[in-house]
């Protein structure tokens, strides 16, 4: 699949995006929501050139141009997941166990294969086009040790047009052979591929030591001297997802105050960094994070699903700790932000930590670009920014049109989206002013009727 050229358009419907963080109040704090019941994006060669209600921007629009309708439809900017493996894609749904049984049964085996290119070319392409069918157009992304991982994951990117982060797993140690790599070779690779790809057309690279226990002292203190001379680089690793893990990196850094003081060792622990999962912190740990500035990427339906435990939103707000919605797949079990959404909501009703529509769709979008340092680029329908946008489908089920047809009010749209909406509520997905894709109703239709 080759991503369209960037033509001129209107985008003609409601639209919905946030300028700022709208709390966590019933209501969203005042300026944070811009809301067009008949609105219109206008855009030219990959950005919006104008955001507008359509009886405000039509007397200046070129004669002739195409108008999309979405009329009935919710625009909003494209969905941003901060963790997921794209290789883990063909071993979702694999029957539950605890975190470091999953990774010896199911994970490692897996990521062995994408030692030949083909299959890394493969799964690249089908985990892409199941992002866009979601409506995610943004992702941070865990290849596997072998470089080819990453060449094609951005080669498949790359002719999307699409705006991602990825970067080869590092791991040196406490792994099958075939997904070893050499202490300072493994930092070469990466050299290499930051070089051929990161700030080329609309990538970026992303450091990735696996996790503590995979990688040896020198490998990690490598890796922070890479970061440490190129801090636009992003970095992304795990921390505190599993009691069995904490314990075993006590056992492995005897001599570090905590999992976080093994990071913090080695320079890894800075703005762009992100630390998926972080459910067993301590206070201390969370203030730690938020003073570097980093953020901890909250995966519900990965804690979930491998028993993990619940994400204590709560506690990093008080801390002061930047927090994003990440899939997590192939740990966890939904590439969509909807889904996310919902579990989310979920893990905070067992905490009395109830998540509002407003807090949740604001985390997929203009949140998650934020805790990425992105949102100079996406996360926002505004005047100059890259056309990246989702439109969702109100009534895309007839459950969903039931119930959105009592709703009174936008929030409740958006809270019945946010719980009883699937892939099929994501009617578009646009990246980088093209349509990347569009559900196909009418073979769903018939494929129903037969």
């Amino acid at each position: 699949m080759t991503n369209p050229r960037p033509a001129m358009r209107v985008l003609r419907g409601p639209l919905l995006s946030f300028d700022a963080d709208p709390g966590d109040g019933d209501s969203p704090a005042s300026g944070s929501v811009r809301y067009l019941e008949d609105g219109a994006l206008w855009l030219d060669e990959g950005r919006i050139r104008a955001v507008a209600d359509y009886t405000e921007l039509a007397p200046r629009l070129p004669a002739g141009i195409e108008v999309v309708d979405y009329s009935g439809k919710l625009m909003m900017p494209g969905f941003i997941d901060t963790h997921v493996h794209y290789v883990q894609l063909d071993i979702m749904a694999s029957y539950g166990r605890q975190l470091l049984d999953w990774l010896n049964e199911y994970t490692f085996p897996e990521e062995c294969r994408f030692a030949e290119r083909a299959h890394a070319e493969s799964v690249a392409d089908a985990f892409l086009d199941e992002s866009l069918r979601v409506g995610t157009t943004t992702a941070q992304v865990f290849c596997t040790s072998h470089p080819g991982s990453v060449d094609a994951f951005f080669h498949a990117a790359r002719r999307r047009g699409l705006r991602m982060l990825a970067g080869k797993v590092l791991m040196d140690r406490h792994a099958p052979d075939g997904l070893l790599d050499d202490t300072l070779g493994g930092l070469a690779d990466s050299e290499r591929l930051i070089a051929d790809w990161h700030g080329r057309d609309r990538l970026g690279y992303t450091l990735t030591p696996r996790f503590a226990p995979t990688s040896t002292r020198e490998q990690l203190d490598a890796t922070g001297a890479v970061l440490r001379n190129a801090p636009d680089l992003h970095l992304q690793t795990h921390l505190s997802e599993n009691l069995g893990e904490i314990d075993w990196v006590a056992e492995l850094f005897p001599e570090c105050e905590d999992y976080l003081g093994v990071y913090e060792r080695f320079g890894l622990v800075g703005p762009r960094s992100t630390f998926a999962h972080g459910i067993h912190l301590t206070q201390p740990m969370r203030r730690r994070l938020a003073d570097a500035g980093a953020n901890i990427a909250f995966c519900p339906t990965s804690n979930l699903f491998l028993g993990s435990g619940l994400f204590d939103r709560q506690a990093c707000q008080e801390a002061g700790l930047a927090t994003s919605l990440a899939s997590d797949v192939g740990g966890g079990t939904d590439l969509s932000g909807l889904g996310t959404l919902k579990a989310a909501y979920q893990v905070g009703q067992l905490l009395d930590q109830p998540l509002t529509a407003w807090q949740g769709f604001y985390r997929l979008t203009l949140g998650n670009a934020r805790a990425l340092h992105l949102d100079e680029h996406i996360g926002r329908l505004r005047e100059g920014g890259e056309a990246d946008i989702v439109v969702l489908d109100p009534e895309a089920t007839p459950l969903l049109a039931r119930r959105t047809a009592r709703c009174r009010t936008l929030a409740e749209r958006l809270f019945a989206l946010m719980m009883l909406g699937d892939d099929r509520a994501v009617h578009a997905t646009w990246a980088n002013g093209a349509c990347v894709h569009q559900r196909d109703i009418t073979s769903q239709a018939a494929a129903v009727a037969s």
